[in-house]
């Protein structure tokens, strides 16, 4: 059967893509649709059609799935950033662990039989809301005139207005409200992108949960010039920070100066216009299964406008203890942690290892690892800047520096092919791999277990509740069996 735009169709939901849109078959033709449920039966409108499958619009849920809920938020469908917030926490977990195993199947072309005896249950959140510490507000102008902040639509531009953000920390309603009323009041513009004009871009707000520190950085379409000994920011007046002050937890006030027309939210330049230059927040080391602390005092963690900081400090502690207890260090190894950031994996491995090396290709990150080190004392981690494909090579080709373990947290592309070369050149026995996209974890396993590497342990850890994103860690050990 040929099927034809805006005709209306019955479909029930069987799956949902890794993108979140829910899948639904007619005869074997398969149907894409938004906002469904595994389990759904829906009445859609067709508004694209290919060779081998087309898009449905939601018209109607015709007969709801058991997995539906009902949102927490009542813009999700329109913001795009909670692609599955309709359907049940424990649906959503079987899903992200379902995810991971079926990449690790389809593009690692490893055994349902070997995955299925190696994954361990996925690690979900008790209170799967709330959980963000860093939030990035655009600002905009509504159709009246008045300045508005929220996210943007799915793949556009468009702000939709929305100060409390269900995933957000409860005291980002109470600054953008604060900041929106005094741009109102003070006619303060927001930034045009289609005509580079106005004022305040986006907000930052960063939280440290353990803490309770929090920063506002004001990105501005403006140049921020010191006078005097002082900086000078008009028209940012001193009621508004005055004002941002008032609110409990308030540790730094910055601008960031963004006069390029670019995606690109954060300028080159930033400054402090009130309190800290950083915030602090602290991570523990805590036994997964039992919850219990293993390393005392926790590892303290200053963190600027421009820090990589896991968004998810609840889980970040769980992942992060999940990559040590894989790790399996007894004080005596050398570890090496590639795209280490600002140190969080780094300085938690180095409690228990002999010596640990951090490489990052952000000179910023390098020097906030190694003030966070200083910090906390920790004399056995160095740090250096520069692609880890680079470095590793070098530091082990020229200077014979060896890895007992390597732990790999890659960004979402995984892993360059030259890294990869480099730990089979290494062979460590055993390597960590964090991952937060199990379809290029997957790619880079089938290559390093194609090397002489065995998969030991697989878990799915959920960093982000009511989104499809998921985190992995996996175990890999030496056994010095290639494959052809």
């Amino acid at each position: 059967m040929r099927y034809e735009k805006n005709q209306i169709l019955t479909v029930e939901i069987e799956d949902i893509t890794s993108e979140g849109e829910g899948i639904g078959k007619i005869e074997g033709y398969p149907f894409f649709v938004k906002d469904t449920v595994i389990g759904d039966k829906a009445e859609i409108k067709v508004v694209r059609v290919k060779k081998n499958y087309a898009y449905g619009r939601l018209e109607k849920v015709l007969v709801p799935s058991p997995f539906r809920v009902e949102p927490v938020c009542s813009v999700h469908k329109q913001c795009g950033g909670c692609q599955i917030q309709a359907m049940s926490y424990v649906r959503q977990l079987e899903f992200k662990e379902s995810k991971v195993r079926n990449n690790l199947i389809r593009i690692g072309g490893f055994g349902t039989d070997e995955i299925d005896r190696i994954q361990e249950p996925i690690v979900g959140m008790d209170e799967p809301f709330y959980y963000r510490n860093k939030a990035q507000y655009p600002v905009g102008t509504d159709k009246e005139g008045n300045p508005i902040a929220g996210f943007y639509a799915g793949r556009t531009h468009s702000i939709i207005a929305n100060t409390n953000c269900s995933l957000g920390s409860p005291e980002n309603k109470k600054i953008m409200e604060t900041i929106l009323s005094y741009m109102k009041n003070n006619r303060v513009t927001a930034y045009d992108e289609t005509t580079g004009k106005g004022l305040i871009r986006h907000v930052l707000i960063r939280k440290g949960f353990y803490s309770g520190e929090i920063m506002v950085c004001l990105v501005i379409n403006k140049s921020c010039k010191r006078k005097g000994s002082e900086n000078h920011f008009l028209p940012l007046q001193e009621n508004l920070i005055t004002a941002l002050t008032r609110i409990k937890g308030m540790a730094s006030i910055s601008v960031s100066s963004q006069t390029e027309k670019t995606n690109v939210i954060m300028g080159k330049e930033i400054y402090t216009i009130w309190g800290q230059d950083f915030i602090h927040d602290k991570i523990f080391v805590r036994n997964v299964e039992e919850g219990f602390t293993l390393q005392g005092d926790g590892i303290t963690f200053a963190i600027s406008p421009r820090s990589f900081y896991q968004v998810n400090p609840v889980q970040t502690e769980k992942l992060y203890s999940l990559a040590l207890s894989y790790a399996g260090l007894s004080g005596k190894e050398t570890v090496w942690d590639l795209y280490c950031g600002i140190g969080t994996i780094s300085l938690f491995l180095a409690g228990c290892a002999r010596q640990v090396y951090g490489v990052e290709v952000v000179p910023e990150a390098i020097e906030d690892a190694k003030e966070n080190a200083r910090q906390n004392g920790i004399r056995n981690a160095a740090f250096y800047v520069g692609k880890a494909e680079e470095v590793l090579p070098e530091k082990y080709e020229k200077e014979k520096i060896y890895a007992d373990v390597i732990v790999v947290d890659p960004p979402r592309k995984g892993c360059d092919k030259e890294c990869l070369e480099t730990m089979l050149k290494m062979k460590p026995e055993r390597i960590v791999y964090v991952s937060c996209d199990s379809a290029t974890l997957a790619r880079d396993l089938k290559v390093l277990c194609g090397g002489g590497y065995e998969l030991r342990r697989v878990r799915a850890v959920d960093m982000f509740p009511m989104t499809v994103h998921v985190e992995s860690v996996i175990l890999m050990q030496y056994c010095g069996k290639e494959k052809n």
